[in-house]
């Protein structure tokens, strides 16, 4: 199963801001370890979008759980979960 993580800022982009570097190094670490394919902010700037790799629904609660953007409190996440019926090669 794959997810689908939203996550909607719950602050100012001037209090996001603070937490922003840890949250970008938590990012490289988990694309590293294959747990994040793709993350952004979205167009808005309220909020951004993380696909995560195949894994049970549990498993991207936790991954959501250990952004520090999450443990400051600073974010709200939702998780739509989706098995593919269509995949790119390699995927």
């Amino acid at each position: 199963m794959f997810h689908v993580l939203t996550i909607t800022y719950l602050q100012p982009l001037d209090v996001i801001d603070q937490t922003r570097p840890a949250h970008l190094q938590w990012l490289t670490d988990e694309v590293a370890a294959g747990r994040v394919l793709l993350a952004g902010r979205v167009q808005s700037q309220d909020g951004a979008v993380l696909i995560a790799a195949e894994m049970s629904a549990e498993e991207a609660d936790a991954l959501a759980a250990s952004d520090p953007y999450a443990q400051a409190g600073v974010v709200r996440y939702d998780r739509v979960s989706f098995t593919p019926g269509f995949r790119a090669p390699g995927l």
